[in-house]
């Protein structure tokens, strides 16, 4: 199943919520009418709304950013999915809803059983909720293993970038850190690393050739050819 970015886009502005996730389950299932709204009766319940019997008929407009995206999550429940792919589902949500939102993401994976592929920018999120991590650029996966490790130890130079930009609370006025350059542009991907242009460690290899995922110490897999120039020569 898939959850949205944006519950208010995603949802029929001229439906009710219950006609909504009705539909979604007799689609799916031959079951009555009637089961089907007591299944999405219970749906609503799981994902925490209050009140739920008079949430099967309100409109998604009168309900809450952080109401939506419950609904949103109870849609995304409603065939017991073994994978769930969350892209960006907290972003349009203010800060504290989304932790709420986190939390029950976070509580029905363990009770259900099943796996969600997030997808966010946001290394807050990552370390809350997610065991492993895969790290992105121009389409490409640069570097991913265990989340702990990856945010302790970056071996990718675009991820150890990206995580010295996040704001660091607590440490008083000083300058935000930033990645210098522009992404390339994803028709005219360059050849070898697409960081290399903004990576201060880049050598000529790096524009020239393709760089393959390797195996660092620490178990994860970075496409950086630092690693694989050193494991060559560990190899020889």
């Amino acid at each position: 199943s898939y959850i949205f970015q944006d519950p208010l886009s995603t949802l029929h502005p001229l439906y009710t919520v219950g006609h909504q996730l009705i539909e979604a389950i007799r689609v799916h299932q031959s079951i009555s009418l009637e089961s089907a709204k007591s299944r999405a009766l219970s749906l609503l319940k799981n994902v925490q709304i209050p009140n739920a019997e008079e949430r099967l008929n309100a409109y998604p407009h009168e309900l809450s950013g952080g109401m939506r995206q419950r609904v949103s999550i109870a849609m995304a429940l409603v065939n017991d999915p073994e994978l769930i792919i969350a892209d960006e589902p907290t972003t349009a949500l203010d800060v504290t809803v989304q932790s709420q939102i986190l939390n029950l993401l976070d509580s029905l994976r363990r009770e259900r059983g099943l796996a969600i592929l997030f997808i966010t920018h946001d290394f807050g999120v990552v370390s809350q909720l997610c065991d492993r991590v895969a790290v992105m650029y121009a389409g490409q996966i640069v570097e991913q293993g265990p989340t702990e490790t990856i945010l302790k130890s970056p071996s990718h130079p675009y991820t150890s970038r990206l995580i010295a930009c996040v704001p660091k609370i607590g440490r008083g006025q000083g300058s935000l850190e930033t990645i210098p350059g522009l992404p390339p542009s994803l028709d005219k991907i360059p050849r070898g690393c697409a960081f290399a242009n903004r990576c201060a460690n880049a050598v000529e290899a790096c524009r020239s050739t393709d760089i393959k995922m390797t195996a660092t110490t620490n178990r994860t897999h970075v496409r950086c050819i630092a690693y694989s120039f050193e494991k060559q020569e560990i190899m020889q």
